[in-house]
């Protein structure tokens, strides 16, 4: 990497780091998750730490975390100057509840799951131990009594 890092990353040198694409980047920066500053010549320098911020934006939407919940957590972080561990806990907190009730949610598909797959109906009207006569029907479409828990 030629570039020094006091006069701040290019954003071809964020795009090695990151593995990213730079169309990417400039993404990832509408949507607030990194604020690059203008040198003189007017082009996009960024900081070590928006490597981080992009580093946890990726994991995160990994696990499924919409970008707009992402960019609102990093919304609080100070834009040109590493996060504090304080910083990440915060943030780490505001995902925790998340995570957990996702946790949850799975674990209760996976148990009501074994008995839908003895029967395989999901609610249809050949199920005459959880769904005689079709009755979840009613309550609208799809496998009631999994959907009933998530609404």
């Amino acid at each position: 990497m030629a570039n020094n890092f006091s006069q701040g990353l290019t954003i071809g040198d964020l795009a090695d780091r990151t593995g990213l694409a730079v169309s990417a980047i400039r993404f990832y920066e509408t949507h607030g998750i990194v604020h690059p500053v203008r040198n003189a010549g007017g082009h996009r320098r960024y900081g070590r730490h928006d490597l981080r911020r992009l580093s946890f934006a990726m994991a995160a939407q990994r696990l499924g975390f919409a970008l707009g919940k992402i960019a609102e957590l990093l919304a609080d972080l100070p834009d040109h100057k590493a996060p504090t561990k304080r910083d990440w806990t915060r943030i780490s907190n505001g995902f925790r509840a998340d995570i957990e009730a996702r946790i949850a949610a799975l674990e209760d598909m996976r148990d009501k799951l074994d008995g839908c797959i003895g029967c395989g109906c999901l609610s249809l009207k050949s199920c005459q131990l959880y769904n005689p006569a079709d009755v979840k029907g009613e309550d609208g479409t799809g496998p009631r009594n999994l959907i009933a828990t998530t609404d």
